[in-house]
């Protein structure tokens, strides 16, 4: 299964792939070449669609629990002042996407919209300690009888340069179910109250929609 973000690209690389493949087998009489063009546009074509899958995944939905909104690696937890939202101090937990791990943004609990809003901004790598602040990026909060407020930012990196978020003022919604998606590796972070009690560390592995990453008594 592949992301609906994913048609148009997925789509045009098919089309690209198959004109580049007929034309080598056509024009090119040196049977090496012809065979690292085709390979090499096989290849290129296989990390294009591995980029945009969209795996079903069933959620364990559980109010008192967080769920982890991507796949990737845990790279910061700490304990930072949030500026843009709640302007004190919060539990930062952030998890980066390399271009091999799924894309697919997932709500990390049930709850409702309470603010949503898109920064433009610069393209520094993923793992920039600034680029929280300083890179393209959308901040959202969801609220709970259990957490209370919880905000999580995706921000895009050197390579990713397109963020999609769905998530709308007012709406309600439920846990695991798709949040957006980061085109082309980037980094998600959660500002959480500092009662949560977390149940993963740095550099932790950790697989969204499914995984429990932090939870409250």
């Amino acid at each position: 299964m592949f992301h609906r973000e994913g048609s148009r690209i997925i789509m045009n690389s098919f089309i690209l792939a198959a004109i580049i493949t007929v034309l080598a087998e056509y024009k090119i009489s040196i049977e090496w070449l012809k065979m690292l063009i085709q390979i090499t546009t096989l290849v290129l074509l296989l990390l294009v669609l591995q980029f945009f899958r969209n795996p079903k995944r069933t959620t364990p939905i559980n109010e008192k629990h967080l769920i982890s909104p991507v796949d990737g690696k845990v790279v910061i937890v700490e304990e930072v002042f949030e500026k843009e939202y709640f302007k004190d101090t919060r539990l930062q937990v952030s998890i980066f996407m390399s271009p091999l791990n799924v894309h697919v943004t997932r709500y990390a609990m049930s709850g409702t919209v309470k603010f949503s809003k898109y920064h433009p901004g610069q393209y520094l790598v993923a793992w920039h300690p600034k680029s929280s602040e300083l890179n393209e990026r959308t901040t959202i909060v969801l609220e709970n009888e259990s957490f209370g407020e919880i905000l999580y930012r995706q921000i895009a990196g050197a390579v990713a340069r397109r963020i999609v978020n769905y998530a709308q003022e007012g709406t309600q919604v439920v846990q695991g179910e798709d949040a957006g998606f980061i085109k082309f590796g980037s980094r998600v972070d959660l500002f959480l109250p500092l009662n949560t009690q977390l149940n993963v560390k740095v550099n932790d592995v950790v697989k969204g929609g499914v995984q429990t990453i932090a939870h409250i008594a």
